[in-house]
């Protein structure tokens, strides 16, 4: 009987998390970071559900376009993501991209997957001529 009761607590207990999780996800969803260009645009590239369940595949395409093709556009690429999404700390300072206080570091937080675009780019974006860019 306090098997039961207790496996019935962990299972209700579970749900609530899960349920949690989805209201905070249907609640707004928004990730964007306040004071970031991105907080100040209707929209994305693309259309916003779109690129939180494509984004991943965009990157990977305008990837291989650049390095294997040599097409080198804007609409799509990481350093666009940054330059839109990346937000400063408290003192100003860029923060870096795997910040949980960043755009990309907090949903890959929420998600649970790695980020692993910055194992070979430079996490931290550099500020020139009032413009967000990412380096290697």
């Amino acid at each position: 009987m306090a098997k039961a009761l207790l496996r019935g607590s962990l299972i209700s207990l579970g749900l609530a998390g899960a349920l949690l999780a989805l209201a905070v996800q249907a609640a707004g969803n928004n990730f964007v970071v306040t004071g970031s260009q991105a907080a100040n645009e209707k929209s994305c590239v693309e259309p916003t559900d779109f690129m939180r369940r494509n984004h991943m595949e965009v990157i990977k395409h305008q990837r291989d376009e650049t390095v294997h093709g040599g097409i080198r556009s804007t609409k799509h690429s990481l350093a666009g993501c940054i330059a839109c999404h990346g937000a400063k700390g408290p003192t100003g300072d860029l923060l870096p991209v795997n910040d949980e206080r960043q755009f990309c570091g907090a949903c890959h937080d929420f998600a649970a997957v790695r980020l692993n675009c910055f194992d070979c780019h430079a996490t931290v974006p550099t500020e020139q001529k009032g413009a967000i860019q990412i380096g290697w």
